[in-house]
């Protein structure tokens, strides 16, 4: 029984042994057909490549559309953002005193006539005061004139008496209108003012709408006539002063489309439009200012800020896309765009692909305002997505497959 288990075990190893020698004969011939599929797939390199909705998440993939802008010719010239003064105020109390309350903070919109603080003073009291005390000697005049008449027309008084009494009581009168007219500044209703509804402090009013951007004055301090409380700004009334160099002026022309951004944001573009040029040069620069109305989107903008301008001289529109979609590689340039097509990578369940990207060639124009025209070496359907931001990283991902694949 012994010996029947050996030789059972020495043919099992024999048959184990013949089955290898066969599987590494086989071998070579499924290897070729492995070989040669892989230098298939390396002929034809992946230019598609998708992003599962973590990746889009992660690298924050902005899409866009290829735009239209004028980039062909383009002059540059530097300038300030300006409000004009007469969409300039400040707040200003018509009497000294102490600032009771503030009511508003640097940023804040303000209406016209809207209370921006308070100002309490003893002599808002003495004005009323005298008010009243007028308005009751009025009363008093008005009486005496009237027992002048009588008795002149008695001949009981004296001529004199009774133009005495006309006099004192205009002369109140007067007073009187005088008072009233500063009351009206102090924002009192003097037709309603009793000696029981006196006030002690007056409201600071805006004088136009706007936006504070100044706060001169805080609870407690004291101000007088010539010491402004707040300043307000109406930013709708922005406009854009250029400085143009006399070579230039020639190409500027009222009506052109002006094209700016800030000089400490230059991610953000603006739009003006020319409507008044200079005739005088400016100081010791030798340039001439030129004046734009500021367009549309103003959100950001404020009286004083620096810009870079591209004034559009031709008027001519390019298709264009933001810098920062255009990859440069090997001597090429390539943006990227949203595709159907199917990539040559391995599914994945657990991260299934939400959007699928193809790379296209395209050939670079002039650039500015963060902007480059391109021309596309292939038509591409109207409104086509276009990766605006994350190219970089798409790239990368696309180099690392198309590595993996080859291996």
């Amino acid at each position: 029984m012994k010996y029947i288990k050996l030789i059972f075990v020495f043919c099992v190893a024999l048959l184990m042994q013949f089955c290898g020698n066969d599987n590494h004969t086989h071998g070579p011939v499924d290897g070729q057909d492995t070989a040669h599929q892989d230098h298939a797939a390396m002929d034809e390199a992946p230019s598609v490549v998708g992003l599962s909705e973590a990746q889009i998440k992660a690298i924050d993939l902005k899409l866009g559309v290829i735009e239209k802008k004028q980039l062909n010719v383009t002059l540059k010239a530097n300038g300030n953002l300006k409000v004009p003064n007469n969409n300039k105020g400040n707040a200003t109390s018509m009497y000294a005193g102490v600032i009771k309350s503030i009511q508003i903070e640097t940023g804040s919109f303000v209406k016209k006539g809207q209370t921006l603080a308070t100002i309490a003073s003893p002599q808002f009291i003495q004005i009323q005061e005298e008010y009243l005390s007028i308005s009751n000697k009025i009363i008093f005049g008005e009486q005496e004139l009237d027992r002048q008449k009588a008795l002149n027309e008695g001949n009981a008084g004296a001529l004199k008496n009774l133009q005495a009494a006309v006099s004192e009581l205009n002369n109140l009168k007067v007073k009187k209108s005088a008072l009233r007219q500063q009351l009206m500044l102090m924002g009192i209703d003097s037709d309603g003012l009793t000696a029981e509804n006196m006030k002690s402090s007056i409201a600071v009013k805006s004088p136009l709408t706007g936006t504070i951007s100044q706060i001169f004055s805080k609870i407690g301090s004291y101000v007088d006539v010539s010491a402004p409380l707040a300043e307000i700004v109406n930013n709708d009334a922005l406009h854009l002063d250029l400085y143009v160099f006399e070579k230039d002026l020639p190409h500027i022309k009222v009506g052109q489309t002006i094209h700016f951004t800030l000089t400490n944001n230059p991610v953000q573009d603006y739009i003006a439009r020319v409507y008044s040029i200079g005739t005088a040069f400016e100081n010791e620069s030798k340039t001439i200012q030129v004046h734009c109305y500021v367009n549309g989107n103003k959100t950001g903008l404020i009286d004083g800020m620096n810009i870079t301008a591209m004034v559009s001289l031709d008027n001519i529109s390019v298709p264009a896309v933001p810098n920062g979609a255009i990859l440069d590689t090997e001597g090429k340039s390539f943006i990227y765009i949203e595709t159907k097509k199917q990539t040559h990578e391995a599914r994945d369940t657990a991260h299934p692909i939400a959007m699928k990207f193809e790379k296209t060639e395209i050939v670079k124009g002039v650039s500015s305002l963060g902007y480059t025209g391109i021309t596309l070496l292939n038509d591409l359907p109207q409104n086509t997505k276009i990766v605006t931001k994350g190219a970089f990283f798409i790239n990368a991902k696309m180099t690392n497959s198309g590595e993996a694949h080859e291996q």
